[in-house]
């Protein structure tokens, strides 16, 4: 059972729910639902939501490296651009006033972006995250994560995986050494309701 957390010191990452990866994993409308609940839980419990989305201005695609071998490909042909409707995030789990946002153009979550700075100033300690791909946004956002002394939990029925065997692999024998590993139905307890 994991202990409780303090809402006011948390943060529900939702990490590059975007309309144009959520195609490329099976049984997107499930793993939509399950995540706006989780968001609506969060939120109600009073966490912070911080949304982390990838996208690429002018300028961002001009700094990719030809040696990166996952970015290289993509700068030349303007696939998720910033202000493009496929680098939004998703309209079933859009941000409301209050929420954070965070643009980033490599996999984790704090590597282009000043979300240790956000956090921090918001006094976080503890992030809950969710995202796709369970191999890409959450696994390099975990072990950065870990690096900086958050507490961390996976919410494994919302993160998901073009590779179901990568996705079981990670949840069972890789992230626990670093975080929690729960589901959605946790939720209540682990925000004390």
């Amino acid at each position: 059972m994991t202990t409780p957390v303090d809402p006011s010191r948390t943060a529900l990452m939702v990490m590059d729910f975007q309309p144009v990866i959520i195609a490329n994993v099976p049984d997107a409308a499930t793993l939509l639902a399950k995540t706006a609940g989780a968001i609506a839980q969060a939120r109600s419990a009073g966490a912070k939501i911080v949304y982390v989305r990838v996208a690429f201005t002018a300028q961002d695609y001009a700094a990719v490296s030809p040696r990166n071998k996952t970015f290289a490909a993509l700068s030349g042909g303007g696939y998720l651009a910033d202000e493009s409707p496929e680098s939004g995030i998703h309209p079933d789990l859009a941000p409301e006033d209050g929420d954070i946002v965070v643009t980033k153009n490599r996999v984790g979550a704090f590597s282009t972006t000043k979300l240790a700075h956000i956090l921090n100033a918001h006094d976080v300690d503890t992030l809950i995250l969710t995202g796709i791909a369970t191999s890409g946004v959450v696994l390099s956002t975990l072990r950065d994560a870990a690096d900086h002394d958050y507490r961390l939990l996976v919410l494994a029925d919302c993160c998901a995986d073009s590779d179901p065997e990568v996705h079981r692999v990670l949840l069972e024998k890789v992230f626990p050494r670093q975080a929690d590993i729960v589901d959605t139905a946790a939720l209540p307890a682990i925000f004390g309701r």
